[in-house]
């Protein structure tokens, strides 16, 4: 790390023990009891108040009867054994329901609204790019800043070096125009984190960087060991700080504890590469290698916690984030031509799984397993939905066509077609 990253880090530092944070309870987040007036809480050092997320879903099965059957004739048809979901409209969660049970047996426990879902790619967004929206904020992250600088690894072998690597910058990573390929087996080539990382800093990339979008999860790996050596701490452990414990998301984690086990709805029955059932544990294979903490992928949570961090959002990323932050990071990248990515998160696009009726100024991602989140702060509305799709393996791609399907009746139902 060099002079000037450990000032930034140290000013970090200095920064966090004086803000003042809201105690990490679900309490401070949602309301026990059913307001029709949204209560307030002021907090200190801040230009306006976190306002609490109200339970008004009473006549949610009324309501959004069409878009829950979507959902029902998808479990049916094994789309997906399982799904929980949580809709935000102006201040208030209207719909907080789970269906199915666990696996397709009918003796598998049903599914409830406590339920804790692997997130998959969620992750690059609750955890990887709120922690680089902080960062970004307290001016330890400069977007323009070369990969390299932060990850000497990067820039490859001193006999194989690419010049290329050293103009990849954070703002490509996030925006995914780094070059980097998509997807790749690194776990195959690596049996532990470290050098699984290695593996990750050394991939070739496979277009100039900045010329083509390509989502990446190698991408997003790397930027998680970026945020970490800039912030001198693991990626959990400041998630759970700065962006889970002050919003009250109590049952967001990685590497969910084993008492929690029996509430998680198994993800896989891999028998390629673990050769056991996956459930507490991350399904995608890279993560697993890195322990279960990676920049894109390894996040636990339920669709409750992610309604909690979509209204804060909502609200102008209060209490963790201004804004202008969140703003910026949400807006849809203007290059390379034809990209439809913000900073971290996806926008819509035709066609899109956020349907036909999110906003031009939506923002959202989705994840491997099943899961999707989308925020309109045009309408004030969000979406979670959680499912385990990929049990008992990814074959089935019916979700594409569930997933809009459903966006499409929810916002039909709350008039916003």
């Amino acid at each position: 790390m060099t002079p000037e990253m450990r000032l930034k880090v140290e000013r970090y530092k200095r920064c966090s023990q004086v803000t003042p944070r809201l105690p990490p309870s679900p309490a401070f987040a949602i309301t026990p009891s059913v307001h029709k007036t949204p209560l307030n809480l002021t907090l200190p050092n801040r230009e306006s108040g976190f306002s609490f997320l109200v339970r008004n879903f009473d006549a949610q099965g009324d309501r959004f009867r069409r878009a829950l059957g979507i959902l029902e004739k998808a479990i049916a048809a094994r789309v997906f054994p399982a799904c929980s979901l949580a809709v935000t409209f102006r201040g208030e969660l209207v719909a907080h329901k789970a269906l199915g049970r666990f696996t397709y047996d009918p003796g598998a426990p049903e599914v409830t609204t406590s339920s804790i879902f692997d997130l998959a790619s969620l992750t690059k967004v609750v955890a990887t790019t709120a922690m680089a929206m902080i960062l970004y904020e307290r001016g330890l992250l400069d977007l323009e800043a070369p990969v390299t600088a932060i990850i000497p690894e990067f820039a490859g072998p001193l006999d194989d070096n690419d010049p290329q690597r050293r103009t990849v910058t954070l703002r490509m990573l996030l925006a995914h125009s780094s070059g980097l390929p998509a997807y790749e087996k690194l776990f195959l080539r690596a049996q532990t984190r470290e050098k699984l990382r290695q593996v990750a800093f050394t991939t070739q990339l496979t277009a100039a960087p900045g010329t083509r979008a390509e989502y990446s999860d190698i991408g997003f790996i790397i930027l998680g060991v970026a945020l970490e050596r800039l912030a001198d701490e693991h990626l959990d452990i400041f998630c759970q700080r700065e962006i889970f414990g002050p919003l009250g998301m109590a049952h967001t984690t990685f590497n969910p504890a084993a008492a929690l086990r029996d509430s998680i709805p198994p993800a896989a029955d891999d028998r390629i590469f673990r050769h056991r059932i996956i459930q507490g544990e991350v399904q995608d294979e890279n993560a697993s290698v890195l322990g279960g903490v990676a920049g894109h992928a390894g996040l636990f949570s339920t669709a409750e916690d992610l309604a909690i961090f979509a209204h804060a959002m909502l609200n102008g990323g209060h209490p963790i984030l201004r804004a202008s932050t969140v703003e910026l990071f949400s807006r849809r990248e203007s290059a390379p031509e034809g990209a439809s990515r913000g900073l971290g998160w996806d926008t819509p696009s035709a066609p899109s799984q956020s349907g036909k009726y999110f906003s031009p100024r939506s923002f959202g991602h989705l994840g491997y397993t099943g899961t999707s989140l989308w925020i309109d702060p045009e309408r004030q509305l969000s979406i979670a939905l959680l499912t385990n799709r990929t049990w008992p393996d990814c074959a089935n791609q019916a979700i594409k066509q569930v997933r809009p399907a459903f966006h499409d009746a929810m916002m039909e139902a709350l008039g916003n077609a």
